[in-house]
């Protein structure tokens, strides 16, 4: 096993999405799914992994993913990796006939089959293409079907070809045996939505200056889960047909959600890994449980008491906001079962700072048209996970070291008022330092960010130091990153700008 696959294998799933979901365009989903399958003994065996994943999609999911591919030669908004490879092919400099052809063509196909032509177009030319389209159009639907869906894996692989090739791991990407080939097997169930009255009350939170936050009441706790099981034992079902093993993902449903009434912690990590605890001790059959969840946030709603607000302890508001999120992994090794992986975070947070940050300095050459601004508001997306060095801080609240989802929330909304950023990268980085240092627990704290800015329309308002503004066209910047506590003993790299804010 390479030094790089080890890596890979180590990342944070934000970060192997963050890199490897580009592979098939405009499906991150491979990615995710993919990465929760880790350790790979080789790329080789990372895309054949990424292969099954779509191949065990049903239908429609397989057609979403040949649907998300642009038409050959279309002057339209595309994806860089689509940009660059139709450029390689000649097909931004077409002749006008071959243009009006192509366009054709592409209706046509796209008519008779409901998804566009697609086709690997390294070593092809405009000629070349055109003519595949001529003989691909004469075949029936279910053969093309296939055919496009391998014309995806091509240029999957052609992609990460690529990747490596820039970083100079060329030689990585080679055929092993297929015999050392670990297989990728396994089913579950999604959006299972669990919702339980009067559960444990979270408390004993560590107190930080940046939150407010010290507990919640769990009045009531919700979460929509997913489960996904592995085990040899499964194997007949696939290849022979033979159920007598599995377990319905019906019954998945029903085990997760009785045992959502025995449960007696205050966490969703708890939760987590508990009912993936159980399904080993219940399944032999099962030799590896992961489970990922989104905690459904319900917010106080302040009512009058005796002439004063409190919050309601019988009516809650269903939130559309951040939410915390936690992926647990168990896996039986002999006699006892482990916990191999597991995460806690916060998502879809969304901030709007209005003044005071930075974005200057950028190299500069002849496709840049970004102007250099110096105080600007800025708006992110952020996804932030993070790890603890014993897994058990964070299964466990009698502990008094769980991390709360809302306590990481306040924390980044803090430092990003405090700190005069010079970019979201930067910005990132003073999150991520923070909260090592706040909590000595975590080992490992990620990062998936997006740029979604608002275009300033008018620089001046007739009163005050007011802008407007209007949403920011469609394409957004991001940045993946992710530190560990080796990046606290790095010196002079904690201070943010201070100013105005």
């Amino acid at each position: 096993m390479s030094d790089l696959i080890k890596l890979v294998n180590n990342w944070s799933i934000t970060q192997f999405v963050h890199t490897f979901g580009g592979l098939f365009e405009e499906s991150p989903w491979v990615a995710e799914r993919s990465g929760l399958l880790r350790p790979f003994d080789s790329f080789e065996q990372m895309m054949k992994v990424m292969k099954n994943v779509v191949q065990a999609s049903d239908d429609q999911v397989k057609l979403q993913l040949l649907r998300n591919h642009p038409d050959l030669g279309a002057r339209i908004s595309m994806s860089s990796n689509s940009v660059q490879e139709q450029a390689g092919a000649g097909l931004d400099s077409l002749s006008q006939e071959q243009y009006n052809e192509l366009q054709q063509l592409n209706k046509a196909y796209t008519s008779q089959f409901g998804f566009s032509f697609i086709l690997a177009v390294k070593g092809h030319t405009a000629s070349s293409i055109l003519e595949s389209m001529r003989q691909r159009h004469r075949r029936g639907r279910e053969e093309e079907f296939e055919t496009a869906l391998k014309e995806v894996f091509k240029i999957a692989g052609i992609r990460l070809e690529q990747w490596l090739a820039q970083i100079g791991h060329e030689h990585e990407f080679v055929s092993k045996p297929a015999a050392v080939q670990q297989r990728t097997m396994y089913y579950g169930k999604g959006d299972v939505w669990m919702y339980r009255s009067y559960a444990k009350p979270l408390t004993g939170i560590q107190s930080i200056p940046e939150s407010p936050f010290m507990g919640r009441s769990n009045i009531l706790f919700g979460l929509n889960i997913k489960v996904a099981v592995q085990g040899d034992e499964f194997l007949p079902s696939f290849a022979e047909g033979d159920n007598s093993l599995v377990v319905a993902t019906d019954s998945m449903k029903n085990f997760i959600l009785k045992h959502a009434a025995d449960y007696t912690g205050a966490t969703v990590e708890g939760f987590l890994a508990l009912v993936s605890r159980r399904f080993l001790e219940t399944y032999p059959q099962m030799s590896k449980v992961q489970m990922t969840a989104d905690q459904i946030p319900f917010e106080d709603i302040p009512i009058g008491l005796e002439g004063s607000y409190r919050p309601s302890t019988l009516v809650f508001r269903y939130s559309q906001n951040d939410r915390a999120t936690a992926a647990v992994e168990a896996e039986r090794t002999g006699d006892s079962i482990e916990l191999s992986n597991h995460f806690s975070g916060v998502a879809d947070l969304r901030l709007i700072k209005v003044k005071g940050s930075e974005f200057a300095g950028f190299m500069q050459d002849e496709y840049t048209t970004l102007p250099e601004t110096w105080d600007r508001p800025l708006f992110i997306f952020l996804n932030i996970n993070w790890r603890y060095e014993d897994p058990r801080d964070g299964m466990d609240d009698q502990r008094g070291r769980y991390v709360a989802a809302e306590q990481v929330r306040d924390l980044a909304a803090a430092v990003f008022h405090e700190c005069r950023s010079a970019s979201i990268q930067h910005l990132i980085y003073q999150i991520g330092r923070r909260l090592l240092s706040r909590f000595e627990q975590l080992s490992e704290v990620s990062f998936e960010s997006n740029n979604r800015t608002w275009e300033t329309v008018l620089e001046e308002v007739k009163e005050g130091e007011g802008k407007v503004f209007t949403e920011p066209r469609p394409p957004y910047g991001f940045q993946g990153f992710s530190m560990t506590r080796d990046d606290l003993e790095t010196d002079g790299r904690d201070a943010g700008k201070e100013g105005d804010v």
